[in-house]
C-alpha cells in the first residue's frame, strides 16, 4: 500500500508541475500564437512523457539514489579515514553529475561547448567541491567566509574569461543540484556529520548542495581558458517539423533508443560503482539490494522517457514560441508572459513546498510557508522577466549576478547561518526540470528572433532563477530576526491589583 500510495504521489507532483505551463501554452497557441498542428501534437504528447518520466525517475531515484547515498554516507562514516571519504565523495560527485537530466539538456542546447566535455567539466567540479564540503563539515568552517571567498574567486575568474561562457558557467551551477544530486550530498553530508559531537554538527550538514553549485561555475569559467574546439552551429533545440501524425509517431520511435543509450551511458558509473561498494563494504541483504535495483530500473526507464518528451516535443515549441513572442507585434507579451509562466513553474515545484516547510519549522511559525511561497513565486517571475528583458536589451548577466550576490552575502552577516545554508543550497531548487527543458529554449528562440548572442544573452535564465532564493529565503531570515528582536525588546508590564487599565490609551 506504500508503495501504491507513494507512486500515484510522485505522479501527481509530475502532473502538477507539467500541467499548468501545458495549459498556458496551449492557450497561447490556440488563441493568439500561431503554430503548426504538428509541433502543438508533438509538444501535448511530450508533455504526457514529461508526466510519466518525471513520475517514474522520482519514484526511481528516492528508492534507489537516496538509498545508495545513505548506506555509502554511514559507511564511509564508520570507517573514519578522512582520505577514503574524500576519494569516494569525489568519484561519487562525477558519477551521480553525469546522470543529471537538467545538465543533460543544458549540455545538449550549449551550441559552443561540444555536450560531452561541458558534462564532464561540470561533474568534476562537483566532485571536486563535494571534498570541500566534507572538509567544511570535518573542521567546522563557517558558511558565510567560505562562500565569500570562494565568490570572490568566481567573479574574479568572471571578469577574465571569454563572455561567451559566463551565462553557461552560471547555468551550470543552476542545473547540477536536482533530484539525482541533492539526495546524494544530503545523505552523505548527514554521514560525515555524525562524527563530529558538538552542537552545530547537524546545522552543518546544510550547505553541501550551495557548494556542489559553486564546482561547475568554477570549473566551466576555467574551461574557457583552454576549450577553443567549439563547433558552429544552433543549438540542439531547432524546430522540427512532421508531415503527418505517423512521422510524428517514427520521429518519437526513433528518439527512444537513442536516449536510452545515453542514459545507460550516464548511468553506468554509478551502478557500478554502488555493486563494486555492495560487494566490497556494503553487503546488504538480498531484499534492500533488489529494491535499490529495481528503483535504478525505474530511474533509467524516466530519464529515457524524460529525455525523449523534452527533445523531440517540448523545447522545439519552446524555441519556436519564444521566436514568435520576439517578433514586434508581439514582444509586448514577451516579458509579462515569461513571468507569468514562471510564476507557475515554481508554484508547481514539489522542492519549493518542502523548502516553505523548512523555513516554517526553523523560524518556530514567525515566517509562514504561504509566506515563503508567495515571495518565492514573486522572485522567481521576476528573475523571468529580467531574462526575456536581456534577451531583448542585450545586457551583460554581470550586470545582475554581481548585485545579486553582493546582496546575498551581505545578508549571510545579518541572518542566522542555518537560513544562510538554506538560503544558498535552495538555490537548485527554483530552477527545476522545466526550466531548463522549456523556458531556456523559449529563450532561445526570442534571442534568435531578436538577433541576439543566444550563448551571452539567452543562457542566464537558469542562474537567474537560481539567484533568487538566496535572497529571499535570506530577506525572510531577516525578518525573523527583526521580529525575535522586537519581542526580546518589549518591555514586560506587570500591573498592581489595585492599578486602572486605560484599555482607550495608545
Amino acid at each position: 500500500m506504500h508503495s501504491k500510495a507513494m507512486f500515484f504521489e510522485k505522479f501527481k507532483e509530475a502532473a502538477a508541475s507539467v500541467l499548468p505551463i501545458t495549459l498556458i501554452v496551449a492557450l497561447m497557441c490556440l488563441s493568439f500564437v500561431p503554430v503548426t498542428t504538428d509541433l502543438l501534437l508533438a509538444f501535448l504528447l511530450g508533455a504526457v512523457l514529461l508526466v510519466v518520466g518525471m513520475g517514474l525517475f522520482t519514484l526511481g531515484s528516492d528508492v534507489s539514489m537516496s538509498q545508495i547515498g545513505s548506506h555509502m554516507g554511514a559507511k564511509l562514516t564508520k570507517s573514519r579515514n578522512l582520505t577514503l571519504i574524500l576519494i569516494v565523495s569525489f568519484l561519487l560527485g562525477v558519477a551521480i553529475t553525469v546522470s543529471e537530466p537538467d545538465l543533460q539538456v543544458l549540455a545538449s542546447n550549449v551550441p559552443a561547448i561540444d555536450s560531452t566535455v561541458l558534462i564532464i567539466t561540470v561533474a568534476v567540479g562537483v566532485g571536486l567541491f563535494l571534498m570541500v564540503s566534507m572538509l567544511r563539515i570535518l573542521f567546522a568552517v563557517p558558511m558565510k567566509w567560505l562562500l565569500l571567498g570562494l565568490y570572490g574567486l568566481v567573479f574574479l575568474l568572471a571578469a577574465l574569461t571569454d563572455p561567451n561562457y559566463l551565462s553557461v558557467a552560471f547555468d551550470s551551477g543552476g542545473v547540477t543540484t536536482g533530484p539525482m544530486t541533492v539526495p546524494f550530498i544530503m545523505a552523505l553530508g548527514v554521514g560525515v556529520a555524525s562524527i563530529r559531537s558538538d552542537g552545530n554538527a547537524h546545522t552543518d550538514s546544510f550547505g553541501l548542495v550551495a557548494l556542489c553549485s559553486i564546482g561547475p561555475i568554477l570549473a566551466v569559467l576555467l574551461l574557457s581558458f583552454v576549450y577553443r574546439n567549439a563547433p558552429e552551429g544552433a543549438a540542439a533545440s531547432m524546430v522540427s517539423n512532421y508531415p503527418d501524425t505517423v512521422q510524428l509517431g517514427l520521429g518519437y520511435l526513433h528518439a527512444l533508443p537513442e536516449y536510452l543509450l545515453e542514459v545507460l551511458i550516464a548511468l553506468l558509473p554509478i551502478v557500478v560503482f554502488f555493486l563494486i561498494f555492495q560487494v566490497v563494504a556494503l553487503k546488504l541483504h538480498k531484499l534492500p539490494l533488489m529494491r535499490i535495483l529495481l528503483g535504478l530500473v525505474l530511474t533509467c526507464v524516466g530519464l529515457v522517457l524524460f529525455l525523449t518528451g523534452v527533445n523531440v516535443g517540448f523545447s522545439s515549441l519552446g524555441y519556436l514560441l519564444g521566436q514568435r513572442l520576439a517578433e514586434p507585434k508581439l514582444q509586448f507579451l514577451l516579458i509579462p508572459l515569461a513571468m507569468l509562466m514562471g510564476w507557475f513553474i515554481i508554484n508547481a515545484e514539489p522542492a519549493v513546498h518542502v523548502l516553505n516547510k523548512q523555513v516554517e519549522e526553523l523560524s518556530a511559525g514567525a515566517i509562514s510557508a504561504n509566506a515563503m511561497h508567495y515571495s518565492l513565486s514573486i522572485a522567481v517571475a521576476a528573475a523571468m522577466g529580467l531574462a526575456m528583458l536581456r534577451v531583448i536589451t542585450g545586457i551583460s548577466i554581470m550586470w545582475l549576478m554581481i548585485p545579486g550576490y553582493a546582496v546575498a552575502l551581505i545578508l549571510a552577516f545579518f541572518v542566522p547561518p542555518t537560513f544562510t545554508a538554506i538560503a544558498f543550497d535552495s538555490g537548485g531548487v527554483a530552477s527545476g526540470p522545466l526550466t531548463a527543458t522549456f523556458m531556456l529554449p523559449f529563450a532561445m528562440g526570442a534571442c534568435s528572433a531578436v538577433g541576439g548572442n543566444i550563448m551571452t544573452d539567452a543562457f542566464g535564465l537558469v542562474a537567474l532563477v537560481a539567484m533568487m532564493p538566496l535572497i529571499t529565503v535570506q530577506i525572510m531570515g531577516l525578518i525573523y530576526v527583526i521580529k525575535v528582536r522586537r519581542v526580546a525588546a518589549e518591555p514586560v508590564v506587570s500591573y498592581d491589583d489595585t492599578d486602572v487599565i486605560e484599555l482607550w490609551e495608545v
